[in-house]
């Protein structure tokens, strides 16, 4: 019996928060010049969302406050992520109206691939009529105008949604791979492409390769030769092909794991009072460690300066213990930090990574370590774990938290940095 042909959706939900923000206030966002964004920030704040009408006048989603032009009448809408949260939830529940949660992947808040191939024979639907079933069943739920791709893979999917869909009065957009050879074989700039960012266009126009026909020309040899393994997609995605399925997704379990967090301040701090944002941090992540039952023994420092003062720093180590202890932890990022942080600039973003996550029963200390003292430390942490869990991550704090320039009391009343 041969396979049927794949057929998939890629939806996403048009200026997602700043549409949300409109229906909350009874505006048309294809009306009114609107932007999410928190104010208490300054001008230099991030504009989280624009609505269609305000990026027709070239307010793009993700600039700046003092970047919109003068003269443009506008509303700043504060984020609410919570709520955003809560509608894209409903959104995702309309799609299991029609579609199994195996058959979905949720790549965003705002975004999601749907495998339709088994259902348009149970609705006696076209790709089209199914697509547009559901679109129309979000817009009368919720009030949120989306757009689709519809692809026989899901690169050519979410092609289709990028390029395709924007310029289409229906808001939706159809590629297979004959199509996608006629209609963007030369399509430029490389970028508008799924995958591919500024610096590997830049890397091929280096090569005299300035769209994907070219890519398809090129010799192969020279591409592995440039772009290693990731030659294999390029040259894949260039003829418009796709293997990796919704179920190759679901079913994908990295070798190695992380936790990370990272922050932008909201002013300049210099090296002391960065330190403390440091240790914050790392108490965050423990905590995560703990409730996870994770050890780590590997971590990584990000230091990002005032803007145009200096480049950004790195650092990372493995440590000799495999361990969620926050006081061996902070030790090791103390040493990390002075030896990757230049004191000279004053420093405005900060990230940290564990790296080489595990369950925590692969913990193993060296012959200095105080195995009780751990265990001690352990059941602390627990204990706060649970608290959090139960009265809120405010419930308990520590006394540098309290601290003028401490962030992490703000951070724990916000969802992604954001006001919930």
């Amino acid at each position: 019996m041969l396979e049927s042909k794949k057929t998939y959706l890629c939806i996403d939900l048009k200026s997602f928060y700043a549409s949300v923000e409109c229906v909350e206030r009874g505006l048309d966002p294809f009306e009114v010049n609107l932007v999410v964004a928190d104010p208490n920030r300054g001008g230099g704040a991030i504009t989280l969302a624009a609505t269609p009408a305000i990026k027709k006048l070239g307010v793009p989603s993700r600039g700046r406050i003092y970047e919109i032009p003068q003269g443009i009448e506008y509303i700043i809408a504060r984020p609410r992520m919570r709520l955003y949260m809560t509608v894209s939830a409903k959104i995702y529940k309309i799609f299991l109206n029609y579609i199994a949660t195996e058959d979905i992947h949720v790549y965003s808040i705002d975004e999601a691939f749907l495998d339709i191939t088994p259902y348009l024979e149970l609705y006696h639907m076209t790709p089209k009529q199914l697509a547009k079933t559901i679109l129309d069943e979000i817009y009368e739920e919720t009030g949120i105008t989306a757009t689709v791709g519809i692809g026989s893979n899901l690169f050519l999917t979410k092609v289709a949604l990028d390029i395709t869909a924007k310029h289409a009065p229906d808001n939706m957009g159809y590629l297979d791979e004959d199509l996608f050879r006629q209609q963007l074989w030369h399509h430029t700039p490389l970028t508008d492409f799924w995958m591919i960012g500024p610096g590997t266009a830049n890397h091929l126009a280096r090569l005299g390769i300035t769209d994907l026909y070219g890519v398809t020309q090129f010799p192969e040899s020279i591409l592995y030769r440039e772009f290693g393994v990731n030659a294999e997609i390029l040259i894949d995605h260039a003829w418009g092909k796709e293997s990796v399925e919704i179920q190759d997704i679901k079913a994908y379990r990295p070798k190695a794991n992380s936790i990370s967090n990272s922050q932008i301040l909201f002013e300049d701090y210099n090296s002391k009072d960065a330190y403390l944002i440091l240790k914050e941090m790392v108490d965050t992540n423990v905590l995560t460690l703990t409730e996870k039952h994770l050890v780590t023994d590997h971590i990584s420092l990000f230091i990002g300066y005032s803007k145009n003062k200096r480049r950004a720093s790195r650092g990372s180590c493995r440590i000799t213990n495999r361990t969620n202890s926050y006081r061996i932890l902070m030790e090791e990022f103390r040493l990390l930090y002075q030896k990757t942080v230049d004191s000279h600039y004053p420093i405005r973003q900060i990230g940290i990574s564990f790296g080489n996550v595990k369950d925590e029963i692969y913990e193993q200390y060296d012959l200095f370590a105080n195995v009780e003292d751990i265990e001690r430390e352990r059941k602390l942490q627990q204990t706060l774990v649970d608290i959090r869990n139960k009265f809120g991550k405010n419930a308990v704090l520590k006394g540098m938290n309290y601290l003028d320039k401490g962030t992490a009391r703000y951070r724990n009343t916000t969802i992604g940095g954001h006001k919930a």
